[in-house]
């Protein structure tokens, strides 16, 4: 069978681990950071159980912020191994729910997919993911579906979603 691309594609779910892609070629997993360079709660312990370049990247990345891109709708792209890459999106306005509303950015997490979807498309990668900015970001699928389906599937890049 052909693979779909464009907007004849779909966003792939499968039971498993984000961190851990079980597919050919070059994969890029991809994931969302705060902007305030904290590193400790949620998805980022499972990829540092893994690999420790992800966290030392995007903490220098923060700590050196006056002289780089770092902020909301950055992508930061660490190489993990030979053909595996992770992406630091920094779609989370600081950590808790307060009276702004929940930490995910939606205009930021679009803006970070973007950059994604360009190195994705430049490295020949499929991007692996948890569901994005719902968990401690305090987002909803129901918009972040189709930040992922419009920003990625539909530039033909392949999707895959984890869920534990």
């Amino acid at each position: 069978m052909a693979e779909k691309t464009g907007i004849d594609a779909a966003i792939v779910y499968v039971k498993g681990d984000a961190t851990a892609p079980q597919c050919k070629g070059v994969k890029m997993i991809v994931h969302v950071c705060n902007d305030l360079g904290g590193w400790g709660r949620g998805f980022v312990l499972a990829l540092s159980r893994r690999w420790p370049e992800p966290e030392r990247a995007y903490r220098r990345w923060y700590r050196e912020r006056a002289r780089n891109d770092f902020g909301l709708g950055a992508a930061q792209f660490v190489p993990v191994g030979e053909r595996m890459w992770v992406a630091n999106v920094v779609g989370q306005r600081g950590i808790k729910t307060g009276s702004r509303g929940v930490p995910v950015r939606y205009e930021a997490l679009a803006a970070g997919l973007d950059r994604v979807a360009d190195r994705a498309l430049e490295l020949g990668a499929s991007v692996h993911m948890p569901r994005i900015g719902c968990g401690l970001a305090g987002g909803t699928w129901s918009r972040v579906e189709p930040l992922i389906a419009e920003r990625l599937v539909g530039r033909g890049v392949a999707v895959t979603v984890y869920d534990q």
